[in-house]
């Protein structure tokens, strides 16, 4: 079993409960972006984006790996901080499109 936090644009929300249903199947804990009510990150405070950020980086540092959905090869700059943050603490990185090919 791996302890594994879904990253990614929150406008492949689908993708993310999909591959979550997925890999939990596979025996896997999975951990996933929190679910918020506004509609962008635009909608939050500086402060607010900021905490969000921190948390979902604590859910990367509890983990074994991370799983990066990049539909159509789309990754946003707040995910390819979240990238960074992984290669920084030797996790593993995994990509949606690279499942999707197997």
């Amino acid at each position: 079993m791996k302890v594994i936090t879904i990253c990614g644009s929150y406008k492949f929300k689908k993708e993310m409960i999909d591959i979550a249903e997925k890999l939990t199947l596979e025996g896997n804990c999975v951990l996933m972006p929190n679910e918020l009510s506004r509609n962008s990150k635009d909608d939050y405070t500086l402060e607010e984006a900021l905490m969000i950020d921190k948390m979902h980086k604590e859910k990367i540092k509890l983990s074994d790996a991370i799983l990066v959905v990049n539909v159509n090869g789309y990754i946003g700059s707040s995910t390819k901080s979240e990238i960074e943050y992984a290669k920084n603490l030797n996790k593993e990185i995994m990509y949606y499109t690279d499942l999707k090919e197997e």
